[in-house]
């Protein structure tokens, strides 16, 4: 018998029922089947394809390796039964920022196949030359997506583009190397920039089949570093170990069509170990780590493991070879800093190995350890000790008259010499304490040239041509003196917290910003040191670039490109100017800040906290671009958590209450007074200026109060007229609100606010009452405490030194 609570509850499942078909049916968005896509799917950040099998997969991830992250992001095919390992990766040299949850892959109703981006170009993978509404994407139980218009039946009618036609650096079974004679397509492996970076370049190895002697061969732009030899009568390549061919059957194909070579394994072996991986020094290795060549062994002269002859810089000979060394370059020894993040190691090693003459080179390393990228270079001339170091792994060359074919001198020789060098590092390291300690006494000038010596600069009169990276110059100070007219008021551009700075031009007519440390200033000679530190290692479009310096006697210069449209609140605060400014401006400008902190906080090498985020620290470019500039006051973080100090630097109106209060610094600090800075850009007026008695003492609690009451819009800059967009403003006003809570870490990070400003479908929090939320009590109180307040602070000024409570 079924009871009358009984039938109510069948009658609740019944209603609920209902209502989740009603909710999913309003709001159903396209998903993708398991393992393909059809016209109208897509494939986004939160989603992937399985092949049926349940081996591979295809999703939108990054490439970390041993904790390096890139901040990038790819389509990728990755094995799982290989520990996720990607055996391809969809168009590596262009990559989107991995905070960008934006990427999707789609299939649209012509047959295209492409990935979107917000803010980014379509990359294409395929294109059909007229519109086909009848195509399917999937992925195949051995790792290939394929796109394909199917027949009626069922089966393919026509293959249109597969990923297995576009290897990056892996090769598996079911994959070619070779050439189309129909399309003149060529299949081909192309190694990754390092171990982390997939890019590739001119200088990239790359694996080939050669289709005119049947043989794979590695080479280097035009040059051939390796050759498997034919396949002889047992089915062997003649210059690869046995024992690396063990368990693999190759395929050779030759028709009218193409040209191939192909491999998969024997006996039923599982095809996992058949992973074959050009790595980015030119090796080749299976999943095993079998080497099946060697190219990074191969210098020109040996044959050699299959290496090829090609004709010797002159300074090299037969035998010379690389060795590594656990140690770094004593920093007096620096000859060339190459700061391109583009160059791998392998780039290092060829500059380093055609370098001769007078300073031929003697050794190399990566500059930056952790991701393997850009050169430090070690001229005979300017050879020294190395020191004892667990930051790197530098190579020097071993001269032929050092080498012992025995093979047992040899090792003597390099242990003797090894134990000479750590003999030696040990005494100059005792050496170099006692020198700095005695440096402290000196002059701010000899510690700044110390400083500028380890980053590799060079004596420069003038910075006579354009240099790419960020090697610091070292200009003369006549040259400076003549670069701004010894220092006139006309090329006065403005004075800071640091000195003054004036406008100059140096050599070719080139014009430059010139900050001047003022001499009496302790602080800014601080300042002077920190900022040469820090922004030589920094370069992103919304960073000002810094040229170089200058050092003599107690002046200590600062030379940066010039911006002609100086500082944003040059602009932004002046009544006149500021019609310069529209919304369309104003949002470029906030989108260009958001993503020169993001840089700082989470994509740069070093992970700074900038402390002094202000309208007067922005510049603008000729094309009202923004660069964050002074970098005086930063600091590097390691750890989310930020850090402490008990002397409080900044700017009065920026500043986050941790930070006034327990000199708490963190990413979260800049955060707080980038939402300042919104509000600022927002309404043209600065932060602690407000005279309306009857709104409060600042703008964050005028537009709190303005938000609640739903009138946000009232804030806008009167400059910017009917220019805007009220749902964008409103926005901003919003995402500024959530930066200035009190508590750090209820403040959104920079890449949540980049997504929240960018994102116009974003689910917004609702934000709780920001810090420094004053009321005015009274008019006549009002007036003081403004009175009084303008009298304490400036608020284009750095204040240092306050007593943290």
């Amino acid at each position: 018998m079924v009871t009358s609570k009984g039938k109510l509850e069948k009658l609740a499942s019944l209603v609920i029922l209902v209502y989740l078909w009603v909710w999913t049916s309003w709001n159903y968005i396209p998903t993708v089947a398991s393992n393909h896509l059809k016209p109208g799917d897509f494939l986004n950040s939160s989603s992937q394809l399985l092949s049926k099998n349940g081996r591979y997969r295809i999703d939108f991830s990054d490439t970390s390796f041993d904790e390096v992250d890139t901040g990038f992001t790819y389509l990728q095919i990755c094995d799982r039964e290989y520990g996720g390992y990607a055996i391809w990766i969809a168009k590596p040299n262009q990559p989107f920022s991995s905070n960008n949850s934006s990427a999707v892959l789609t299939l649209d109703d012509s047959g295209e196949l492409k990935i979107t981006c917000q803010g980014g170009e379509p990359i294409i993978l395929y294109s059909p030359p007229q519109a086909i509404n009848n195509t399917v994407a999937t992925l195949l139980d051995n790792g290939n997506l394929v796109l394909q218009e199917p027949h009626p039946n069922g089966s393919t009618k026509k293959l249109l583009w597969q990923s297995f036609d576009y290897p990056s650096d892996t090769l598996i079974p079911g994959m070619k190397l070779g050439v189309s004679h129909k399309t003149g397509h060529t299949w081909s492996l192309t190694s990754w920039l390092t171990n982390t970076y997939p890019s590739s370049g001119s200088s990239s190895f790359k694996l080939e089949w050669d289709p005119k002697v049947s043989e794979l061969i590695i080479r280097r732009g035009e040059k051939v570093y390796w050759k498997s030899g034919v396949l002889k009568r047992n089915k062997r390549f003649e210059n690869i170990a046995e024992e690396a061919q063990n368990g693999y059957e190759y395929i050779i194909v030759s028709n009218e069509d193409e040209h191939y070579f192909s491999y998969h394994t024997q006996n039923g072996e599982k095809d996992s170990v058949a992973i074959w991986n050009l790595m980015f020094n030119g090796d080749l290795k299976d999943a095993n780590q079998n080497f099946i060549a060697k190219a990074s062994n191969c210098y020109g002269y040996n044959t050699d493991g299959g290496c090829q002859i090609w004709n010797l810089p002159s300074c090299r000979h037969k035998d010379d070879v690389f060795v590594p060394f656990t140690g770094f370059f004593n920093t007096s020894s620096f000859g060339l800093v190459d700061s391109n993040n583009s160059l791998g190691i392998s780039d290092c090693r060829e500059t380093c190995w055609n370098k001769c003459g007078n300073d031929d080179c003697v050794g190399y390393r990566s500059r930056f350890v952790k991701n393997e990228t850009a050169c430090l270079i070690n001229y005979r001339s300017s050879s020294g000790p190395f020191i004892e170091s667990a930051d790197g792994f530098p190579y020097f060359i071993l001269k032929n008259s050092q080498v012992d074919h025995k093979g047992t001198k040899t090792w003597l020789w390099v242990s003797a010499a090894t134990v000479g060098a750590l003999i030696i590092s040990c005494a100059g390291i005792i050496s170099l304490v006692r020198k700095r300690r005695k440096a402290q006494k000196k002059t701010t000038s000899n510690a700044v040239l110390d400083l500028v010596s380890f980053y590799g600069s060079v004596d420069a009169i003038e910075l006579s041509k354009e240099k790419n990276g960020h090697d610091i110059n070292v200009f003369s100070y006549a040259s400076v003196m003549a670069a701004t007219n010894n220092f006139s008021s006309e090329n006065k551009l403005g004075e800071g917290g640091f000195g003054p700075v004036y406008k100059g031009k140096i050599k070719m007519g080139k014009e430059v910003a010139i900050k001047r440390l003022s001499k009496s200033s302790k602080q800014g000679s601080n300042e002077f040191r920190n900022e040469l530190r820090l922004i030589s290692e920094l370069q992103h479009m919304n960073l000002v670039q810094l040229l170089g310096c200058c050092v003599q006697g107690e002046e200590n210069i600062l030379i940066y490109e010039y911006m002609p449209n100086k500082s944003l609140d040059f602009i932004l605060f002046d009544p006149s100017q500021s019609k310069l400014l529209d919304w369309r401006k104003r949002f470029k400008i906030i989108e260009g800040i958001t993503q020169g902190l993001l840089y700082l906080h989470k994509y740069s090498r070093l992970k700074i906290v900038h402390r002094d985020l202000k309208a007067s620290n922005i510049l603008l470019d000729e094309n009202m671009n923004p660069k964050i500039s002074d970098f005086g006051l930063a600091r590097i973080f390691t750890q989310e958590a930020g850090g402490n100090t008990t002397r409080i630097v900044g700017t009065h109106g920026y500043m986050s209450p941790e930070y006034i209060m327990k000199g708490a610094f963190s990413a979260k600090s800049d955060v707080y007074s980038f939402g300042i800075l919104l509000f600022e850009i927002i309404g043209g007026r600065r932060n602690n200026n407000l005279y309306d008695p009857n709104c409060p003492l600042n703008l964050v609690g005028y537009a709190w109060d303005l938000w609640k009451e739903g009138a946000g819009l009232e804030m806008v800059d009167p400059s910017v007229n009917d220019s805007f967009i009220p749902d964008q403003v409103l926005r901003c006003i919003h995402v500024a609100l959530l930066c200035t809570q009190e508590r750090p870490v209820d403040r959104p990070s920079m890449s949540d606010v980049l997504s929240m400003l960018t994102n116009e479908n974003a689910v917004l929090p609702l934000p709780h009452r920001p810090a420094f939320y004053f009321r005015r009590m009274s008019n006549i109180v009002a007036k003081e405490s403004l009175a009084k307040s303008e009298i304490n602070s400036r608020n284009d000024l750095s204040v240092t030194d306050l007593q943290a409570r």
